[in-house]
């Protein structure tokens, strides 16, 4: 029995020639001909699995928009839809830690080239729709069910690539999924139903407002001594 590990796929390997090229020679200077031509394979080949250029930077997220898609059509009535949109935004994380080394140098290309920054927009915007267009279905039944899927969505996507984008700034080092985990931590105790309202924890905060009427002649010791006696500290 052979040993030898599995070939790499055709899509794989022309993923592999594209970043070792743009590593080389720089993501503007590689063509798709380039790319082919270190892969040893055909352009049909290539737009076989790529649209463009650009879409070999990021040859996952289609995959990954469509398992959160198939996560949150899963839903039960009975889910809670916070938990169940930042459990759904965790299967992108997972995507990104799978190949930290791959996640990290995109990083860094996207960040040279405006042209991949503003393509990554539009997949941070793929990823937001998905989430709101979920929970605008759970909250239908509520007046503001269309604001806070959009804010609760816009929310949550924040928190990830928060947590992302500090786990690819150390290069990779550490834990993704604990990171992502304490930032939709903070939007679930901010967002949740249940959430306390500000003021709740310790001592509640009054805002007594106390309307005095005297004469404009009136003392100003004694408009002071009437407020006093009004909030009971007289």
């Amino acid at each position: 029995m052979s040993s030898n590990p599995a070939k790499p796929s055709m899509r794989d390997s022309l993923v592999a020639a594209a970043f070792q090229l743009f590593l080389e020679r720089g993501y503007e200077q590689t063509t798709v001909d380039d790319i082919v031509r270190t892969a040893g394979v055909g352009r049909r080949s290539f737009f076989r699995y790529f649209p463009s250029k650009e879409d070999v930077v990021f040859p996952d997220h289609e995959q990954s928009l469509a398992d959160m898609t198939e996560f949150l059509a899963a839903s039960e009535d009975s889910d809670d839809p916070l938990a169940r949109v930042c459990e759904a935004t965790r299967l992108v994380m997972r995507m990104y830690a799978e190949n930290p080394t791959f996640s990290v140098q995109r990083y860094r290309l996207t960040r040279e080239v405006t042209g991949l920054r503003t393509y990554e927009l539009s997949v941070v915007w793929r990823y937001e729709k998905t989430l709101g267009d979920y929970l605008r279905t759970r909250f239908a039944d509520r007046r503001d069910g269309t604001l806070r899927a959009n804010v609760v969505a816009a929310a949550v996507v924040a928190a990830h690539n928060h947590a992302l984008r500090h786990w690819l700034r150390s290069g990779g080092e550490g834990d993704p999924l604990a990171e992502v985990d304490r930032a939709l931590g903070f939007v679930r105790d901010t967002l949740s139903p249940d959430a306390a309202p500000a003021g709740a924890a310790g001592e509640p905060e009054t805002d007594d407002v106390v309307v005095v009427i005297a004469k404009r002649s009136t003392p100003m010791w004694r408009v002071v001594r009437e407020v006093e006696s009004s909030l009971g500290e007289g």
